[in-house]
């Protein structure tokens, strides 16, 4: 019994082998038992074929001219096939196969020989995408050592961009650039690429990208996609998204971007002819649906598997998409995990928990398990560097939901038919679910509409335009409701605009053609566009009201409010659904009149919290506690006789079973709006997008008692001392300077004391090496007077000095005339210097620290 379960494991893998197409019948594309040596055949062996230890090749497997291309090396099931990995390498050396498969009939895994270490698949590759992923020779020495800079996108937007001269010129040259809509790389975009080059070069082949909404992760891929297939470490590359409207959105940019080079499809769209593309976009529920990644796709079919949103894309079952490709894998995520600390092992089902989880799973999956990703941006840099913007937070509590978010609750007392009173006490987590109340939606509805921010432009003209808008509700019957108040107000307030009950758009999944209205919202298309400003290009729809289908990933930056109508416990979701107002934009229009053009610019948001969100995240969420939610979950309401859905209600059951309860009930009660504040979120963000360094400084250096005493007690040495030996590179946060500069995108070196003044209140952040450099010539003019005709050069070379190594070595050697090609700092400035030629070198080699100033 035992020999046949052994045996068993060549008779999976020959089946294996036919199911991807490899056919044995007179040598057709495969050859099995090959003798290399002088031995027993593999017929004659039978059940004990691991015992014989002359050479043989199990199975070879040839391209159409009879060249061999993979070997194959088969183990029985109770062997690791790793450990065949040398015998099997000698093989395919002898026969001049590139390419070895593992296999003991249940694990199976492809060794490229010539880079790399094994991958497992879950499916053999065909002769045809073996044939051609032989082709591809992986070279990460091009790929780090390729030239990324700012205009590495327009390159291929426009390859003679750089002859124009309004590109030259700097006054034109932002203009040239909308004009042509070219995408330039910002600062933080190319270190992200070069961090990503970094680590290829340490042969790493899993990045993680960790950043905030609104910093252009798409912009960063499309790079990163065209430095895979310029250096030539990829011919084809998968970019995997979890929703419809961000497939078309990565495809339209993807041919905005790299169209005139590289060829982009939608896979659903082009099954036929995919392969002719360089780029193939889906969602992973395609290739999830009826297991068509393992039908229709070989594991050698892409080099590199770009997941956005990697944190949802990869979760589940879709993980098993993710990893059946071969090679190269990016993740991208707006969501940090630093603020998912808690971990109870009774809790694996509760929301903290499962996002844990997912995250963690994230980290790992990309070779991050550190939890450091390969590069991360946050919101914080993101306003700090004038790319993103903060919101006003609007509170606003009506008598009910104030009630609701007191600690009593909110009471409610009801009559039975038969004359029993009953009791009811209701939180914020009810609403909606366990009982509605209209009067409190309508109460919401006009404190949305009466205090939200209206469109710029139409406010030139003195025209009512309501800004853009997304409204998050609890249910899809949530959102009708809430849908169908907002037009009623919209009718009252201007009859005129929207008769049509269009004003506000219910987009949710239970509506027909929701994926497309949400690309319509954002390309200002949804039902038409205002009729006043004449030839404005905005939306007639002011309002998309969702339950969950607008939160990740999708790009509507013309965004002015949005609204939470329901409460958020979710950490990740919270900063999701921020995270749709924080792009910038500008607002353009040409008076048709005047034929001026009007711009205005989008310099904050209005986030409307009804539930005392953003209170609950910034005061009240522990963000170390482990917590236990309650489980809720809805069925159908079903005919007793028929146990079918009777079209009812829902119905809501508690944890344990024993609280069953239709829900929502109404409650048609009274409610206004008791109370509404506006608070303006500074640079120094909200508590959620602080957490992460903050806990990791709680926890390794203001909670040790040592260090802390050591600084203190002004002991600034041995607390440095102290902090390399037994703070850095040390659990759970796993802290260093290079960690600490990517969490911070420092462009310079940090020291460990510049650390501890920031970790211990001293500083509030690290000085950018600009900033730093100018803090330097400050103090450099204190003793040295500049008068202002020196001014310019001497700050120039002052810089130069200091940063460039090739400038000091030029002034060292006196090669004066090798400045004439030096890109920092030329000749014509040295000459202009007088006699701060040696005064600058002399000041900065006693006084300033060039080793803060490297990269």
């Amino acid at each position: 019994m035992m020999k046949l379960k052994e045996a068993s494991a060549r008779i999976k893998i020959n089946k294996l082998l036919e199911e991807s197409g490899w056919r044995f019948e007179d040598d057709k594309n495969g050859k099995a038992n090959i003798e290399l040596e002088p031995g027993v055949k593999y017929s004659e062996l039978g059940d004990d074929f691991e015992q014989e230890t002359h050479g043989f090749i199990d199975f070879l497997l040839l391209d159409k001219d009879g060249r061999a291309l993979v070997v194959v090396e088969a183990k029985k099931e109770s062997i690791d096939p790793l450990s065949a990995k040398d015998q099997a390498k000698n093989y395919a050396r002898t026969v001049n196969a590139r390419f070895v498969i593992l296999s003991n009939g249940n694990i199976h895994y492809l060794w490229d020989t010539k880079h790399g270490n094994p991958d497992t698949i879950s499916r053999f590759p065909t002769q045809e995408s073996i044939t051609q992923y032989e082709k591809y020779i992986p070279n990460p020495s091009e790929l780090a050592s390729t030239k990324v800079d700012e205009n590495y996108i327009i390159e291929s937007q426009m390859p003679s961009y750089a002859n124009d001269p309004d590109f030259k010129d700097e006054s034109k040259k932002r203009e040239f650039l909308h004009n042509n809509n070219l995408k330039q790389l910002r600062p933080y975009q190319v270190g992200a690429i070069k961090s990503l080059q970094s680590s290829a070069f340490e042969n790493k082949n899993r990045f993680l990208f960790e950043m905030a909404t609104g910093t252009g992760k798409t912009l960063i891929s499309a790079a990163v996609i065209k430095l895979f297939l310029k250096s030539g470490n990829a011919r084809r590359i998968l970019f995997l998204v979890d929703r419809i409207e961000l497939e078309e959105q990565a495809q339209k940019a993807f041919k905005q971007y790299l169209g005139k080079d590289y060829t982009s499809v939608i896979y659903k769209d082009s099954r036929d002819s995919w392969r002719n593309a360089q780029i193939v976009v889906s969602t992973i529920q395609t290739f999830l649906a009826g297991d068509r990644y393992k039908k229709e796709f070989s594991p050698t079919d892409f080099e590199l598997t770009i997941s956005d949103e990697s944190h949802r894309s990869i979760g589940g079952n879709s993980r098993a998409v993710f990893e059946y490709f071969v090679g190269y894998k990016l993740g991208l995520t707006a969501t940090p995990k630093n603020y998912l600390k808690g971990f109870d092992g009774e809790g694996a089902d509760t929301q903290r928990e499962f996002e844990r989880r997912q995250l963690l799973d994230t980290y790992k999956t990309f070779g991050c398990e550190s939890g450091k990703p390969t590069f991360s941006y946050d919101l914080l840099s993101g306003v700090k560097d004038g790319f993103l913007i903060n919101p006003i937070v609007v509170d606003a509590r009506t008598d009910i939901t104030t009630e609701l978010l007191s600690e009593d609750g909110y009471a409610v007392h009801s009559t039975t038919e038969q004359g029993e009173t009953i009791n009811e006490v209701f939180n914020e987590r009810h609403y909606e679910r366990k009982f509605f109340n209209e009067e409190t939606n309508i109460a919401m509805c006009k404190a949305f509409i009466d205090n939200g921010l209206f469109d710029p432009v139409a406010k030139k003209y003195n025209l009512d335009l309501f800004g853009k808008s997304i409204v998050f509700c609890v249910s899809q019957k949530h959102a009708s409701r809430i849908t169908n108040i907002l037009n009623k107000l919209a009718f009252e307030k201007w009859p005129e605009q929207y008769s049509e009950s269009n004003f506000a758009v219910q987009v949710t999944s239970l509506v027909q053609n929701a994926q497309q209205m949400t690309i319509n919202f954002s390309n200002n298309m949804l039902n038409g566009k205002v009729k006043s400003p004449e030839g404005y290009d905005s939306s007639k729809s002011r309002i998309a009201v969702t339950v969950g289908m607008m939160t990740t990933g999708y790009d509507c930056q013309d965004i002015l409010n949005l609204a939470l109508m329901r409460p958020v416990f979710s950490p990740a979701e919270f900063v999701q659904i921020k995270g749709r107002g924080t792009r910038k934009y500008q607002f353009e229009y040409i008076d048709y009149a005047t034929k001026e053009t009007i711009t205005k610019h989008k310099e904050h948001f209005k986030f409307f919290d009804f539930f005392a969100t953003c209170e609950y995240f910034e005061n009240e969420f522990k963000y170390d506690e482990k917590i236990k939610l309650p489980k809720i979950k809805k069925i159908k309401e079903t005919d007793t006789t028929t146990g079918k859905d009777s079209g009812g209600s829902d119905i809501f059951v508690d944890e344990d079973g024993t609280n069953i309860f239709k829900g929502p009930i109404d409650l048609a009660t009274q409610d206004e709006l008791a109370t509404i504040s506006e608070k303006h979120i500074g640079s120094e963000g909200m508590r959620i997008d602080r957490e992460g360094f903050k806990r990791a400084v709680e926890e390794d250096v203001l909670a040790n008692e040592t260090l802390k005493n050591l600084w203190n007690n002004g002991d600034v040495a041995a607390a440095e001392d102290y902090t390399k030996t037994n703070i850095f590179d040390k659990p759970n946060h796993f802290l260093n300077l290079q960690g600490i500069r990517k969490t911070f995108n420092v462009d310079r070196r940090i020291t460990i004391r510049e650390f501890l003044q920031v970790a211990f209140g001293q500083k509030s952040n690290f000085e950018s090496k600009d900033e730093l450099l100018e803090s330097e010539w400050s103090k450099f003019t204190e003793v040295n007077t500049v008068d202002q005709e020196h001014y310019a050069p001497v700050k120039s070379f002052f810089k130069a000095y200091i940063v460039d190594p090739q400038v000091r070595e030029i002034i060292e050697t006196k090669q004066l005339a090798q400045l004439n090609f030096c890109a920092s700092f030329d000749f014509e400035e040295y000459q202009r210097l007088n006699g701060f030629k040696t005064t600058v070198p002399t000041y900065v080699k006693d006084y300033v620290s060039l080793n803060t100033f490297m990269n």
